[in-house]
């Protein structure tokens, strides 16, 4: 626990060292911001993103019982969150930032707040931990669950994200405004 928070820590210097602002540049941190093509977007605790972010805590968490079944669970843990850390930073560069804009939805997008990073952190652990708690199965829908109801309510989920973020597609984006 004690590694997972100095990972956590690093997050919040790099981000504050990258010029990532602290809070949402309007002055409030809201719990949930349900609007997900506002410029508050990714800068408050919760959004329509933190699914995904507890999606990758599931992954997490199946990946490293895969790839080191024997490490012990307090280093799997770490290690899970090091890597969501890792992603956390990447997400927040300018080329990655960019490539995002390239998406109709993401066209405003300026990157997250440290305050909605740490939480997105902080989501990756709970998926972390309820894989660790519950059957495969459960496990298993919880992400089908997820990605069916957020790709629902707002035509995006982890899977879209990647999908444009790798392979920008402009008939995909015409569907997400709902053009």
């Amino acid at each position: 626990m004690l590694l997972a928070g100095g990972i956590v820590l690093l997050q919040v210097l790099v981000l504050a060292q990258m010029g990532q602002p602290w809070i949402c540049a309007c002055g409030s941190i809201d719990l949930w911001h349900g609007n997900h093509a506002g410029p508050e977007t990714s800068q408050h605790l919760t959004d329509w993103y933190s699914f995904s972010h507890v999606i990758h805590g599931l992954a997490f968490y199946a990946l490293l019982w895969w790839l080191a079944p024997g490490m012990p669970m307090g280093l799997r843990f770490a290690c899970a969150i090091g890597i969501e850390v890792a992603w956390e930073l990447v997400e927040n560069t300018p080329l990655v930032m960019e490539r995002y804009r390239q998406s109709a939805l993401a066209q405003g997008y300026f990157g997250d707040s440290i305050v909605n990073s740490v939480a997105d952190t902080a989501a990756a652990a709970l998926g972390f931990l309820l894989a660790r708690a519950l059957p495969v199965w459960v496990s298993l829908a919880l992400v089908a669950g997820a990605e069916l109801f957020v790709g629902f309510m707002i035509r995006d989920n982890l899977t879209l994200n990647i999908v444009q973020l790798l392979y920008p597609n402009e008939a995909l984006s015409a569907w997400q405004t709902g053009g």
